[in-house]
């Protein structure tokens, strides 16, 4: 394995014969969110708030798969 820094990027090279693509989706799907909460300007009752309205939204959109 080989980890660098070049301009503003960190590259790692990895023998892909010694490592499942799926461990390197998993690997990468952590860096995306580290990426993403990296640039997060939110408050915690902010995103209380979104969730709020986000199950909301979802609940009526599939109660009729619970509910008959």
């Amino acid at each position: 394995m080989v980890i660098e820094r070049q301009n503003n990027e960190i590259v790692i090279r990895l023998n892909s014969s010694l490592i499942d693509m799926e461990e390197v989706q998993k690997f990468v799907n952590y860096f995306r969110f580290l990426e993403s909460n990296a640039s997060n300007q939110g408050t915690e009752e902010q995103a209380t708030e979104l969730a709020r309205e986000v199950d909301t939204k979802w609940w009526k959109e599939n109660k009729h798969r619970f509910i008959p």
